[in-house]
């Protein structure tokens, strides 16, 4: 089964004919071998397996190379039923008919590659995304639900908060919940940004521009309650991280 966070990169090959599915294999596991990036490839001959190992079982993909042409569906549309599980994944569309191409960009589709040019098309396009993805993961923490899978960018959390049973991420690509308690998040995080400033709240520390009058001030503007009990533990703290990282 494909996991997250493993330290691979999970990869899906998805096309009605076997033998593509074989060449575009190889295609991939050449261009990990050059990226120098240890990967795990998992084939497919129909969309529908590929639907319901996503959406059923979790599989989770970093990376997708899949036929806009299959049969009783199209690439476009598996599309749109991926993404609400995998937003981060990277969807490269390989097709015949060049219209296809702008509809890719509204989906947000990393690359177009045409079947008669893959092998010079496919591989950079498979290098320029195995890139990305490892650029983009960092660190992340990953959160699992019933309907989703969501990596959260260490870099992009502003600050988590108590919120009833759940933990609830302020990032900036909006806010996301799980159902765990605050110190079981800061104990998964383990990273020395991350402080508590309050019982109920811990904040990242690159985020935080000053502390005055007892409230931690963000870049983004937003003013969080320091706690006289975690004050002087969150002045320290940042003076370390700072002086370590400036």
């Amino acid at each position: 089964m494909a996991q997250e966070g493993d330290g691979m990169l999970h990869i899906a090959v998805c096309d009605d004919d076997g033998a593509v599915v074989l060449a575009h294999r190889e295609i991939a596991g050449r261009c990990l071998a050059e990226c120098g990036s240890v990967g795990k490839i998992e084939s497919y001959t129909s969309g529908d397996n590929l639907l319901y190992d996503i959406i059923e079982d979790r599989f989770y993909f970093d990376l997708i190379l899949l036929d806009i042409e299959m049969p009783g569906t199209t690439g476009m549309k598996m599309a749109e039923k991926i993404k609400p599980y995998l937003p981060d994944v990277k969807i490269i569309f390989i097709t015949s008919h060049v219209e296809y191409a702008i509809d890719a960009f509204e989906l947000s589709i990393f690359r177009y590659v045409p079947k008669n040019d893959i092998e010079k098309r496919l591989p950079p396009a498979i290098r320029d995304a195995v890139k990305l993805i490892e650029l983009e993961a960092g660190k992340a923490y990953a959160i699992q639900t019933n309907s989703r899978f969501e990596k959260i960018p260490y870099r992009e959390i502003y600050y988590i908060e108590r919120d009833g049973k759940n933990a609830s991420f302020i990032a900036r690509g909006g806010t996301s919940k799980v159902r765990k308690s605050l110190q079981q998040v800061y104990e998964e995080l383990n990273a020395e940004e991350f402080i508590y400033i309050d019982r109920g709240c811990i904040v990242n520390m690159i985020h935080i521009m000053q502390i005055k009058d007892g409230m931690a001030v963000l870049k983004t503007g937003v003013s969080l309650p320091v706690s006289r009990a975690h004050l002087q533990e969150v002045k320290e703290r940042m003076n370390h991280y700072w002086g370590m990282h400036i």
